[in-house]
């Protein structure tokens, strides 16, 4: 084998690169990853600088890959350890720069370890590349290395190279073989069926109008007020808004139907907007923005358009983004996540160890909480898979 690092993601061959993409995930796709290199999306200044790794075999096929980046802040990853940083500051070592596989700015949970189908030995590819990481990691003098949102096939390399498991916990919907909105809510509790449709009615009662267009549907004056919206989100709650409209508008043309958005029209003016992208069998909801306060719209268009879009398109899963307990009242049920956590120095190594196992136990009562509060009429245990551990894909 032979590995090696891309600092550019456009010096490997986009059909290369997807022929290691499953079931034609959007974020892992190279044209999502390049254009965040492209359009400064992602880059030293913003923290985040490629460091991509690939395998290759004997003959030059490659066998695999993972999307790495260098680290120099901990800024849109959503597995959150600036309590760690600031441990390693006080005692005047540096946290920063860390190496963290993950897809920028993306809470999704999706392979890490990209590996090409129906090869000999696939295990040896995935030890390969995190050993490498790890090689890199130990020539650079890096602080640690994570993995975030891996799908759970992953962790055996991992743990089985001295990575820490860590849990964390999303709210995710299922289809069960759904015929329309109305067969979902009726296996709701009469309180939740009530809820949902009082908070449709008071959209509609507003005289907005909501429309789902592919990426490529919208004019640039539409891509230019969406971008606003996006924008305004940051603005409002603090962060800082790093897809630019350039990008935006780039993996419009490239992804195709695989970007979503849904409108949402006053008058015939855009009022606000909720971005999301699927694959073969999920859809992602991903940024919210909007002009003016209206009741209820951000349930309408970042989650009941969404369901009725999964619905009616047999797609098996939404992921509505990261946190959000209100979720679970619309379908959502609390849903395990992973990330994985090498860390170089013992001393840290010992007390973030001792720290996850504090917060595992902790993370799977938060779970089960909101699991008994599942606005479903029958079936959700506090033994039901969501909570006890898997989230296949």
């Amino acid at each position: 084998m032979r590995l090696e690092r891309l600092e550019c993601l456009s010096d490997l061959p986009a059909a290369e690169w997807n022929t290691l993409v499953p079931n034609h995930h959007p974020f892992l796709s190279h044209e999502f990853l390049s254009a965040l290199e492209r359009h400064g999306c992602v880059g030293a200044a913003v923290g985040w600088q490629p460091w991509h790794i690939i395998c290759r075999g004997d003959e030059g096929r490659l066998l695999g890959a993972a999307p790495l980046y260098l680290k120099t802040n901990s800024y849109g990853e959503f597995v959150f350890d600036w309590g760690w940083a600031e441990a390693y500051r006080r005692q005047g070592l540096p946290y920063y720069p860390k190496l963290v596989s993950a897809i920028p700015y993306t809470p999704a949970t999706s392979p890490r370890l990209l590996l090409t189908p129906n090869q000999p030995r696939p295990q040896e590819t995935a030890q390969a590349l995190v050993a490498f990481a790890l090689e890199e990691g130990r020539r650079h003098q890096l602080s640690s290395i994570h993995w975030l949102f891996p799908m759970p096939a992953d962790l055996e390399p991992l743990l089985a190279q001295g990575f820490l498991p860590r849990l964390g916990c999303q709210f995710h919907w299922q289809n069960r073989g759904y015929r329309d909105f109305q067969d979902f809510l009726d296996t709701l509790t009469a309180k939740r069926r009530k809820n949902i449709h009082r908070e449709r009615r008071l959209v509609r009662e507003a005289g907005l109008e909501l429309r789902t267009l592919s990426g490529r549907e919208l004019s640039e004056a539409q891509w230019q007020t969406v971008h606003k919206f996006y924008r305004s989100t940051f603005d409002r709650l603090g962060g800082r808004p790093t897809l630019t409209l350039p990008f935006f508008q780039d993996i419009a043309e490239m992804l195709g139907d695989q970007l979503l958005l849904v409108l949402a029209f006053a008058q015939g003016r855009e009022v606000a907007s909720a971005i999301s992208f699927r694959s073969a069998d999920t859809l992602y909801g991903r940024h919210w923005g909007c002009r003016a306060d209206y009741d209820s719209l951000h349930f309408e268009a970042c989650y009941y358009q969404g369901l009725e879009y999964c619905i009616q398109h047999g797609l098996q899963r939404f992921e509505p983004g990261a946190q959000g307990e209100h979720k679970v009242y619309r379908g959502f049920l609390p849903t395990l996540t992973y990330s994985a956590h090498w860390i170089a120095h013992p001393g840290f190594r010992r007390a973030i160890a001792d720290f996850l196992d504090r917060e595992t136990p902790a993370l799977r009562d938060y779970a089960r909480h909101w699991l008994q509060h599942s606005p479903y009429r029958d079936e959700v245990t506090p033994d039901a898979p969501a909570v006890a551990g898997s989230t296949q894909r």
